[in-house]
């Protein structure tokens, strides 16, 4: 199952990376002037979803484009087809695809590729992360005001949901710097990997974190909600760091949480 997430994103990606700049429509989302669709997103989870139900026709999924599949199965299949389509129509090469699969409610396995650095991010449940197949762990920095943080932005920004300008003001004045790559998948791969000690997010979807939790997870990582209680894919608030600065982002974030 692992192989077949890999393939499949794998495939996807370098259909992106071959269309990357031929976009022919964007349309936005619900009417939501920053939440960005193209054809593109739509052929490649189509190419995904088609690829996986050839092996398991009886499998659900969740895409982040077609929305969920129900057959009834203990298996679900959790699909970002493009992670980051908003750089992607920019031609910035920062954008991914994630794929997860969740038996009965855990997420058992997951794969991140991003086709632009030929990165491709591997985990299952019990057994380790990976980067192009050598293992990964986080970092090991163990203070906020010495680490690098990265974050992004709810494309409702204009209503400010959960205070995400105060939490970032806040953020910023107590690490060393902040980014924002705009792909949620690959923030929490680089965390994973240690290139980030890490990431926070009001707003994600089950598609945007589901393979990189488990990833970051498998890596030596911590994931909770802002208050630093325990959390799934499917609450939107997400914190997720080497742990070591965890309970210091946790204090951070509360501040922001109490704001007005």
């Amino acid at each position: 199952m692992l192989q077949l997430a890999v393939d499949s994103a794998v495939e996807a990606g370098r259909f992106l990376s071959m269309n990357i700049g031929k976009i022919k429509q964007i349309e936005h989302k619900q009417g939501e002037e920053r939440n960005l669709v193209t054809e593109i997103d739509r052929k490649s989870e189509h190419l995904i979803i088609d690829k996986i139900k050839k092996r398991y026709p009886q499998h659900d999924f969740l895409g982040e484009e077609s929305g969920s599949h129900k057959a009834n199965s203990d298996y679900k299949w959790i699909i970002d087809p493009l992670d980051g389509t908003t750089n992607f129509t920019h031609g910035l090469r920062i954008f991914c695809v994630s794929i997860a699969l969740e038996y009965k409610g855990e997420v058992v396995l997951g794969a991140i590729y991003d086709p632009s650095s030929d990165e491709l991010f591997t985990a299952e449940k019990a057994k380790g992360a990976y980067l192009n197949n050598r293992r990964i762990q986080v970092s090991q920095t163990g203070r906020l005001m010495d680490s690098l943080i990265v974050t992004g932005f709810p494309y409702d920004i204009k209503v400010n949901p959960y205070n995400a300008v105060q939490h970032f003001s806040n953020v910023l004045m107590e690490c060393q710097a902040v980014r924002r790559l705009g792909s949620a998948a690959l923030d929490l791969s680089y965390v994973a990997c240690g290139r980030f000690d890490g990431f926070w997010e009001v707003t994600l979807n089950p598609w945007d974190m589901a393979a990189g939790v488990l990833i970051l997870q498998e890596a030596g990582g911590k994931f909770t909600n802002f208050k630093g209680f325990p959390s799934d894919i499917y609450t939107p608030n997400v914190l997720a760091t080497n742990g070591f600065i965890h309970n210091q982002l946790v204090e951070v974030l509360k501040r922001g949480i109490e704001e007005k």
